[in-house]
């Protein structure tokens, strides 16, 4: 097997003729995927005889994934990951609303009353970074949000404390891959042209579709 570049120890693919198989690796654990069931089982094979691995089967569950398949296709999604947050937070029981970020942006930018407890703006920040992989509907709110750690204010709070409420609208929400899809990968990008109030820089989006799901 190789690496699928010289600096990621993470991926590693196996080409022969036409079979296929990969590896994800963090630390111990292990996803291991591929079109012959024949080179997974000798890949496997392999892998207990160096190092004595557990096989848990299909994929269940991932670094804070959830995996479900059916004959439609695979969901991901991170259930437990926004139940602990909110959980973390003291919003279980918040009232969920229908829109990811706050109408008024331009108190995003003013400096004055400072968030008391930073860190934990930037703690929530970083969980919020993280549940982007599976929910790339929350990134422009998330990188907005995220330009302000270093000095937090009451209402960038606010905004984040509204981005769990619609979170909570919703948690099973992820990626789904249908079995019906043709594997290619499209994107897109757009501008907004200097409409940053502070620095009059533009601000760049980008969305890629992995088939016909939205994947970053």
């Amino acid at each position: 097997m190789k690496r699928c570049t010289w600096n990621d120890h993470q991926d590693w693919i196996f080409t022969r003729k036409d079979r296929f198989a990969a590896l994800l690796v963090y630390v111990d654990d292990i996803i291991l995927a591929g079109n012959s069931i024949k080179e997974i089982d000798h890949i496997k094979a392999l892998l207990h005889n160096a190092f004595r691995i557990k096989n848990l089967g299909e994929v269940k569950y991932f670094l804070g994934f959830e995996v479900a398949r059916s004959k439609k296709g695979i969901h991901l999604c991170q259930r437990k990951y926004v139940l602990d947050i909110l959980e973390e937070t003291r919003m279980l029981g918040s009232k969920p609303c229908t829109t990811p970020f706050l109408s008024d942006t331009s108190s995003l930018y003013k400096t004055e009353n400072y968030f008391t407890n930073p860190n934990f703006y930037r703690r929530l920040i970083g969980k919020l970074l993280y549940l982007t992989n599976a929910r790339p509907d929350l990134c422009s709110s998330v990188n907005l949000l995220s330009q302000f750690v270093h000095a937090p204010t009451d209402y960038h709070y606010r905004a984040l404390q509204h981005m769990l409420r619609f979170i909570k609208s919703n948690p099973s929400q992820g990626l789904f891959f249908a079995a019906d899809s043709h594997i290619q990968i499209k994107a897109f990008s757009d501008s907004d042209w200097a409409t940053c109030p502070n620095t009059r820089r533009s601000t760049t989006g980008f969305c890629v579709f992995l088939g016909s799901s939205l994947v970053s």
